[in-house]
């Protein structure tokens, strides 16, 4: 039987949480009352709203009924875990969705931009309470590394919604950039979803020694992808003159992204190492 907890109420993250359901709902009822537009950036604006908005909501449900400490996963990790996706993706639409569908005169678009731009914040928030917890053990996503996996897979997600199959179709090099893409995002989507379902003892081997090689592994694989994408990209293809946000700045933005994500798994290894060197494995 569900039981209300009204001190919870009053506890600063929920407050802050909140807000958050506050202000995406507000994002998104305003993009929605324009109209809907056939694009992949608008959808994943719309989406991350909408999303955020849900689970947040939900977190907000069992943790006020207290259903929470009844869930079969690690509620930390999840939370943790979350936070830093709900902060990554509203960040994103914060800047796609004034960048390709506002103008001037747009005042629910920049409503929309704005109240974003503020639940960006409060998640940002949320996600430096989470990590200033005193006297807490934190589970692996409340980490630096288990927050870099959630960045890498989110870094992923906005390579594969800017990606068009004519982009690589041509050219086995950038199959091969995708096939990273593709192997690199869902071993993080394992370990994170392995992590919330308290399911890292399954693995045979120690799990710190496998994640410090697969980021090794992920390293030497995306140092590729970094040199072959735009290498082949921008072979002769010359940006469009009369190209305004076009299909040829999307492979201007899956190049950025791949440096982004090469740079976060370096600092992932590094992590790692120390982590095996410092803690012993049992």
């Amino acid at each position: 039987m569900a039981i209300i907890d009204t001190a919870s109420l009053s506890v600063p993250v929920t407050v802050v949480r909140v807000l958050e359901v506050v202000l995406t709902c507000i994002s998104f009822s305003l993009v929605a009352s324009v109209g809907h537009m056939p694009f992949s950036y608008w959808t994943w604006c719309m989406f991350t709203w909408c999303f955020c908005f849900a689970i947040t909501l939900l977190i907000l449900i069992l943790e006020i009924s207290n259903l929470s400490s009844k869930l079969p996963i690690s509620w930390e990790d999840f939370t943790a875990a979350f936070a830093m996706l709900g902060a990554l993706m509203v960040l994103a639409a914060s800047v796609i969705y004034p960048t390709f569908y506002v103008c001037s005169t747009c005042g629910h678009g920049i409503g929309a931009t704005v109240t974003s731009c503020l639940a960006f914040i409060t998640y940002a928030i949320e996600v430096g309470m989470i990590r200033a917890r005193p006297g807490e053990i934190s589970g692996f996503l409340s980490t630096v590394p288990g927050l870099m996996k959630v960045l890498e897979a989110f870094v992923a997600c906005i390579i594969f919604i800017s990606l068009e199959r004519s982009n690589f179709s041509l050219y086995p090099g950038l199959q091969w950039c995708v096939a990273v893409y593709s192997m690199c995002f869902i071993f993080a989507l394992i370990i994170i979803i392995f992590t919330i379902g308290r399911l890292l003892a399954l693995f045979p081997f120690s799990f710190d020694k496998v994640l410090t090689g697969y980021n090794v592994l992920a390293v030497l694989m995306y140092m590729t992808a970094v040199v072959i994408w735009p290498l082949y990209s921008f072979k002769n293809n010359p940006r469009p003159s009369n190209c305004q946000h076009c299909a040829w700045d999307n492979l201007v933005v899956i190049s950025f992204m791949t440096c982004v994500n090469l740079v976060a798994y370096i600092v992932d290894t590094v992590y790692s190492v120390l982590s095996c060197n410092l803690v012993p494995s049992t």
